[in-house]
């Protein structure tokens, strides 16, 4: 089951001479909850938010999750994830959950993968065995996991060729149309087998065409035209530059259907999350929070924060003075004391003593953050102030920590 409700589109605005964006505010309502868009999910690759408790996720405002269709199916396994009804009984959570295919992960693979018409032969990077991914499998996986947003398979199109005679080179034109072809009719199976398998959640398709605006039209019209739930733009933040990433965004989402859910797969900083929605956006995935929490960068709402720097270990100031996560305000509790709300350099000797709780607490701000814009960007839709929140969102990031 979903349906998309859109509730506020971006208003131009004569008086300050603002022209609007294609930003919309919505609300997606799935078989495990409701969740109001423009959205972030965290990634939780293995059925974990790495390094974040679940109530910790609930209590920063998560709505929904992502979980990795072919991670889950190398371990534990179908039948695992059957036994416990699916991906929500195992991780024990009770809002929705989106899985990708599995595509990404397979064209990750390179050398250890052959894509044919039929789907991927592979050698499992867990123990070596010969495996085969192909849309039936993949739809077959996903509702064993009981995904409320179950993804087709595609074929990630980089962005540097992998042909033997050209690899290395950017993709060209012909490659471009062969694979987007290819997830085309990959994307008719994945809906067939979605039908058959009586699948209750919703299947959404992926657009591909590399960085050929003219690909990405035929994808998409393609798509619509197999009347899908939702739509995905794949195939962006995978080794271009900025700019091309940019020129992709600005094409393909306020193309897609506008009574449904647009869905930027693997995109990106907090820059990328504010332009993505003036394109049109509604849903966002990124690895980038937990990643550089990992690795030490906190995203401020003043600009990226480098704790492992040596000017921080004597800062008695959070991370971000206007943040109200636990690791940069805390909670109080009921006797009135307070928990969390952790010093610069508390974080700073943590890392530095490459303590577990560094990238717990760092983790835990750095998807705030994001929650937190994405909320904010809400507010501005309903508000009709979009524009002005852009404007300000930019001036605040440029000022620096």
């Amino acid at each position: 089951m979903l349906t998309f409700d859109l509730l506020h589109t971006d208003p131009a605005n004569a008086d300050t001479g603002y022209a609007g964006s294609h930003a919309r505010r919505g609300t997606l309502t799935l078989n495990h909850g409701v969740v109001q868009t423009p959205i972030f999910m965290p990634v939780g690759t293995y059925g974990t938010v790495k390094g974040v408790m679940p109530s910790s996720l609930e209590d920063m405002g998560a709505q929904i999750i992502l979980g990795n269709t072919f991670h889950l199916w190398m371990r534990p396994g179908q039948d695992v994830m059957q036994s416990f009804g699916g991906l929500h009984g195992f991780e024990r959570w009770n809002k929705p959950i989106l899985t990708d295919s599995g595509g990404f992960q397979v064209w990750s693979l390179g050398a250890m993968r052959k894509i044919t018409e039929q789907g991927v032969h592979f050698s499992s990077p867990v123990n070596g065995d010969k495996l085969f991914m192909s849309p039936e499998v993949s739809m077959q996986i996903q509702t064993t996991l009981n995904s409320d947003i179950v993804m087709q398979l595609d074929e990630c199109t980089p962005y540097l060729s992998v042909e033997p005679k050209t690899k290395g080179q950017i993709t060209t034109e012909r490659e471009a149309r062969t694979s987007m072809e290819m997830s085309l009719r990959w994307a008719k199976r994945s809906q067939d087998e979605f039908a058959r398998l009586e699948n209750p959640n919703a299947l959404f398709g992926i657009v591909q065409g590399g960085m050929f605006e003219h690909l990405r039209q035929e994808s998409l019209e393609a798509l619509v035209a197999m009347n899908f739930p939702g739509y995905a733009v794949g195939g962006v933040s995978v080794g271009e530059p900025k700019d091309e990433m940019l020129r992709i965004m600005a094409h393909s989402p306020h193309r897609l259907p506008t009574n449904k859910p647009r869905y930027l797969m693997g995109v990106g900083t907090p820059e990328d999350l504010v332009e993505g929605v003036a394109q049109g956006v509604d849903m966002f995935d990124c690895v980038m929070p937990t990643r550089n929490a990992r690795n030490g960068t906190l995203f401020t709402r003043y600009g990226d924060l480098k704790i492992r720097n040596a000017r921080h270990k004597t800062d008695h100031g959070p991370l971000d003075p206007t943040c109200t996560c636990y690791a940069c305000k805390g909670v109080t509790r009921p006797d009135g004391s307070v928990s969390g709300g952790f010093s610069r350099a508390y974080l700073h000797h943590l890392d530095r003593c490459a303590e577990m709780l560094s990238p717990m607490l760092s983790s835990i701000h750095n998807l705030h953050y994001y929650l937190n814009l994405m909320a904010e960007i809400r507010a501005s839709l309903e508000s009709g102030t979009f524009g002005a929140f852009r404007a300000q969102f930019k001036a605040d990031r440029a000022r620096g920590v």
